[in-house]
Order: structure tokens, then sequence, then C-alpha cells
């Protein structure tokens, strides 16, 4: 599954935020990227979730009263659409398919379900980059139950998970990986900034022969460990970088890959 934006806050700095100074930190740039990180980290878990449990136990609620696996996610997509359409003047065009009863959406194949509600999290992205700054309560209030609506329905999916003897996302350990030797002169062209989003840019820089990373928002540089020559990954957070190069050879950007999500940044220096 993909998804992309400001997860480089969180993951280069596991707490940047929070390491920002007063000035960042109280901006309201800084809080915007402050709840796309979240967004990230919950869209990014339930997905994941989703698309790890069988198809076969969609259908699986605790007691009667309680809504289906597949209920849920149909619901989530109609709320992130409903929520996020309201972060600034971006519609989402409706089919004769969102008109469906949800009780019939909850039955839709989970391939469907789980692309659905991923594209519904495309377009909250969208929709909060293109807010702009935090200067209203009306925006605030929008954003907190967005980003509560996902916090809470993943909260209730684990809990459906570990009742049906599943771990949940966030409840896994990172994948174990293996550093390779990678020569100084492969690894020098990526010196440079990749720009994530307005605000928020990556320096990539090199020491004794080593490639690290760090976030416009502060913190200290993170190093960079070679998977490949192109693919990177962090030790202190579970988060990798994929290098990008045009056909001429030429180093254009960087994929940030976390929560199941993969962000693009643009090389700019």
């Amino acid at each position: 599954m993909r998804r992309h934006l400001s997860t480089l806050a969180a993951l280069l700095l596991p707490m940047a935020l929070s390491a920002q100074s007063p000035a960042m930190h109280s901006s309201s740039d800084g809080v915007m990227l402050t709840f796309q990180r979240f967004a990230d980290i919950f869209g990014g878990r339930l997905v994941a979730a989703f698309d790890s449990i069988p198809a076969a136990k969609y259908d699986y609620r605790p007691t009667p009263a309680q809504q289906t696996i597949g209920y849920i996610a149909q619901h989530l997509e109609n709320a992130n659409y409903g929520l996020c359409g309201r972060f600034a003047t971006l519609k989402h065009p409706l089919t004769a398919k969102d008109s469906l009863p949800d009780t019939l959406k909850a039955r839709w194949p989970k391939d469907t379900l789980v692309a659905r509600l991923d594209a519904s999290l495309a377009f909250c992205d969208t929709a909060i980059a293109r807010a702009g700054p935090l200067n209203s309560g009306m925006l605030a209030s929008l954003l907190l139950a967005f980003e509560t609506d996902l916090a809470e329905h993943y909260s209730q999916l684990s809990s459906y998970m570990r009742l049906l003897g599943m771990i949940p996302p966030s409840a896994l350990p990172p994948r174990q990986r293996t550093a390779i030797e990678v020569p100084a002169s492969a690894l020098s062209p990526y010196v440079g900034v990749y720009q994530m989003a307005q605000g928020l840019e990556l320096r990539v820089t090199m020491q004794n022969g080593s490639l690290f990373a760090q976030s416009s928002l502060g913190g200290a540089p993170s190093r960079l460990w070679p998977e490949s020559k192109t693919d990177f990954f962090l030790k202190d957070v579970d988060a990798q970088l994929t290098f990008m190069r045009d056909a001429s050879g030429t180093v254009t950007g960087v994929v940030v890959h976390q929560f199941g999500r993969d962000r693009p940044a643009k090389k700019i220096q």
C-alpha cells in the first residue's frame, strides 16, 4: 500500500516535533505538519491492518451489536471523504456505488474495500496539503475529528484482530535488515536537499563515507544504512529510503517508506 507527504518528521526524528524550537513548534505550519504526521501513522496502520485480515473474516464482529470488519472499512472511507472535503475546496466526485446502503458496501470484496479506503486517505493527504496554515478554530476541529476517527477505529480494529488471534501492525516487531558495504563514490550523488512538502525538507550529507539525513524541523542527523546501492534504512526507527534516478542516471529524488506509505521528495539542491 502507498501513501505520501510528511512522514519525514517522524521518520528521521522519532519524536521530531517535540524536539523543535519553540518558534517552530508554535507556528501554524508546524502544527499542520503534526496533523499530517499523525494522519500518516493511523492511516497507514489502518490500511495495513485491513490488508492483513483474511477476506473470510470481514464479516466478523465480536457481538451482534458491533460493526463487522467490512462495515468499519466502508464507514472509514465515507467519513474520510466527508471530513477531509471540508478542509479545502476539494470535492470527491460521487458515483452510483457511493449511494448504496452501508450494509451492502460492507460486503464488498476485501480488495475493493482496502483499495477504496486507501484512495480516501490519499484524498485526505491532498486536502490537508491544500488547507494552508492552521488559522481557524473550525479547521482545527475538523482535523481533530478526522484524526480522532482514525485513531478510534484503529483501536477498534486492533481489538478485533486480537480476538481473532492476530497481532495488530503497531505491535509487530520491525523486519530485520542487513546493511551492506557501498563505496563512498556510489553514495556521494545522493548528497543534497530533498523537499517533502512546503516547509519540510530532508538534508542528506556524507560523513566519513556514510550517508546521514536530517529533517529541516531539527534534531540530530540519522545514519542511513545501505541495503543496496539505492535502498537505505534507519536503525532507530522502522523506516526506509529509496533514491530515484532519471534515464540519464541523475539523482532526482527519494521515496520515504514508513507506516506502509511511500512519500516522494524531489531533489532541489
